[in-house]
């Protein structure tokens, strides 16, 4: 009998042990709102991925999101290389191959999708009268046949989004003339080499200076001007500065997609956080930072001048 009573006090201390190992499991597991994710983002979206990641965590406290800022390769590799980056947000999707290698990799093709729409910016020394360019000027210019010889300036010469989408939409693949271009650490140092170079142009995301609330971009916008580029449309005025109405409508012709791509296969911070970005709160923030958000929303046809101010 006492045998018994034995058997059934270790059986009861077992259930306990069993319930308490269940709960402290469900307690910690990882939901949309409680957790932390490693991602990497393209350095050109800076900005305004800063902000989609600060509304995030104050509405979810318990969730986190590490964020590293690299290059769109960089990113990349972390996605296929490094099981701790979950996610990545950066100016392309993935490739046939690519997703056939996550297939094999992985054993599923991870969601892949277009949150918003960002613009190239071509940004000027505020002593550069010419403010107007077309897209044949920019080839060329690159290409080293502008009697102007002016310096173009990027965030990086081989691995950044911003230097793929010029040799794809302008170059088509031609290689620019390395003596023309210079090549800066990030979109920030675009910036400050274009304001302090009477012959450069630079390169850089819209996010970085179409915010006019945004004190750090109006400050930035006071150091350089937009340049006007040549409207492909057909319709409306023959040269457009980047504004939300003009990416929409296609007139501004430097337009490139913002996605992400996610491989987590259960609902974590991750999902949790593309759901934010996919919908009315992510894309109520992209439209406030002058992109061009996925969801319809009224347009803002605000164009920016280089002291920040509405016109």
């Amino acid at each position: 009998m006492i045998k018994n009573h034995s058997i059934l006090f270790i059986v009861f201390i077992g259930m306990i042990l069993s319930q308490s190992c269940i709960s402290k499991k469900s307690t910690t597991e990882e939901t949309p709102e409680n957790g932390t994710i490693q991602i990497s983002v393209d350095e050109s979206f800076r900005p305004v991925m800063e902000e989609q990641i600060k509304m995030y965590e104050l509405s979810y406290p318990n969730a986190h999101i590490e964020v590293v800022y690299k290059s769109e390769a960089d990113c990349m590799r972390d996605f296929f290389k490094d099981s701790a980056t979950r996610l990545v947000i950066v100016g392309r999707g993935l490739s046939k191959k690519e997703e056939r290698f996550m297939i094999d990799s992985i054993g599923y093709n991870p969601p892949c999708n277009r949150v918003a729409t960002d613009a190239v910016a071509i940004i000027l020394n505020p002593s550069n009268i010419d403010t107007t360019l077309t897209l044949d000027q920019i080839e060329k210019g690159l290409l080293g046949h502008d009697e102007k010889k002016y310096l173009y300036v990027f965030d990086g010469l081989n691995a950044t989004s911003t230097v793929r989408y010029i040799k794809d939409s302008i170059l088509k693949g031609n290689k620019y003339d390395t003596s023309m271009v210079r090549a800066t650490k990030n979109s920030e140092e675009v910036i400050e080499y274009v304001a302090n170079h009477k012959n450069a142009i630079g390169f850089l995301g819209i996010s970085w200076i179409g915010n006019e609330q945004d004190p750090n971009q109006i400050q930035r916008l006071k150091k350089i001007r937009l340049a006007y580029i040549q409207n492909l449309n057909c319709t409306g005025e023959p040269f457009v500065k980047p504004t939300q109405e003009s990416m929409i409508t296609r007139r501004y012709p430097l337009t490139r997609p913002l996605y992400y791509i996610m491989k987590e296969n259960f609902t974590g911070v991750g999902s949790g956080f593309v759901s934010f970005l996919k919908y009315e709160r992510g894309q109520l923030i992209f439209k406030r930072d002058y992109l061009a958000p996925v969801m319809d929303f009224e347009v803002r046809n605000i164009q920016i001048n280089e002291t920040g101010a509405k016109k």
